[in-house]
């Protein structure tokens, strides 16, 4: 991923998104061949001249400040984590005393976590890398994702199994909705781990070979995805309309914890109880692996 372009082509993503009504900027009847704002008048509205917005647009953050980061970002109405993303992009075109982030490899997850998670007994719970690979899960997050689990490859990878799988439409119903969420959390960790080989072969590789892919890729959108509601048809239990949790392990970086629940009473939860018992069976045993047999 070439730095400079990655910067250029979010602003200016994010800059065709915003209307001159939104902004609050008077047009006064002109003439306009896009919907968007014009970089002049994202430089009146984020207090720079235009010549030093045009390079910013252009894709050179560096020596930029905090300061004019934040205007930016009031300008271009960014939400949250498009904030993060841009401060993101400007920590690596200034590296200097810039501390990498440490990377998760493919050694297994300390011990202490896989307790944890088995600890998680009533709900499906897993832990996963940047890369978006499923590292580690308790038994019930295993029965939960054994349609994903049914295949050779390892480590599983839920960015793999939503667009080069076509079982995936089946597992997600609003599979339009999980492409897209999949895509933003990709976008948000390249943002901050530019450096990190496997995450930019997975991009890669996914460009290459999913036209969908590449088209949500090029939209440029960073979400966070810390808590919300999903929806799974599994192919034991049926749908799972499920609440979800995810919490950043500071103490293992790269790694996230993510834990499923049903709304009490409801018949989420009774399918969570069947699904239980099913991960009990011989029949789940063979398919619920996370390591290669």
């Amino acid at each position: 991923m070439d730095d400079r372009s990655e910067v250029r082509e979010f602003l200016m993503s994010r800059r065709a998104r915003v209307t001159p009504q939104q902004a609050g900027v008077e047009t006064y009847g002109d003439l306009r061949r896009v919907a968007g704002l014009r970089r002049e008048e994202v430089a009146r509205l984020a207090g720079v001249s235009i010549d030093y917005y045009t390079r910013l647009e252009r894709g050179n953050l560096r020596g930029v400040s905090d300061a004019v980061l934040e205007s930016i970002a009031r300008a271009l109405l960014l939400d949250h984590a498009e904030r993060d993303h841009l401060f993101d992009l400007a920590r690596t075109a200034n590296p200097v005393g810039l501390r990498p982030r440490r990377q998760q490899g493919d050694t297994p997850v300390r011990p202490e976590l896989q307790y944890l998670l088995d600890a998680i007994t009533t709900a499906p719970a897993f832990v996963g890398n940047n890369r978006m690979d499923l590292v580690a899960a308790n038994a019930l997050g295993l029965a939960m994702y054994s349609p994903l689990l049914e295949g050779p490859d390892r480590p599983v990878n839920f960015s793999r199994h939503i667009f080069l799988d076509p079982a995936s439409h089946d597992f997600y119903p609003d599979w339009e909705r999980a492409a897209w969420t999949n895509v933003t959390i990709l976008r948000r960790e390249a943002g901050r781990s530019p450096r990190d080989k496997r995450l930019q072969a997975l991009v890669g590789e996914l460009s290459t070979r999913s036209e969908e892919f590449r088209a949500l890729w090029a939209a440029h959108d960073v979400r966070r995805h810390y808590a919300g509601q999903k929806t799974f048809r599994h192919p034991v239990v049926g749908e799972l309309e499920l609440h979800y949790q995810t919490l950043e392990l500071h103490g293992d970086p790269g790694l996230s914890m993510t834990t499923y629940l049903a709304t009490p009473g409801s018949p989420t939860e009774d399918s969570l109880r069947l699904l239980a018992s099913w991960a009990a069976t011989d029949a789940a045993a063979r398919v619920v692996r996370l390591s290669a047999s």
